[in-house]
């Protein structure tokens, strides 16, 4: 799941990056209106990258992971209703 995530969002920055360049190294030649749309294009893309590859997903268990601290474990697992093989 996260090679997944980490390819699409190299995918999506990639793009973004290509539009960037794209828009002020030829499109601009022929049209300024449409580079600086292709520019706000862009600019959204980072933001939905990075929510793409910090989301997760149906497999990744990350509520019910050992802490590391064995009391705040035992505080947790009492308010859970459950215990904890050791």
């Amino acid at each position: 799941m996260y090679a997944r995530r980490r390819h699409l969002y190299f995918a999506m920055m990639g793009t973004c990056v290509g539009l960037f360049v794209l828009a002020w190294s030829v499109v601009r030649l022929w049209s300024v209106p449409v580079a600086v749309g292709m520019c706000v294009v862009a600019m959204v893309i980072p933001p939905l990258a990075a929510i793409t590859a910090n989301r997760r997903g149906p497999d990744d268990r990350w509520w019910d992971a050992p802490s590391g601290d064995a009391g705040s474990d035992e505080w947790w697992d009492e308010l859970d209703g459950r215990k904890r093989r050791r």
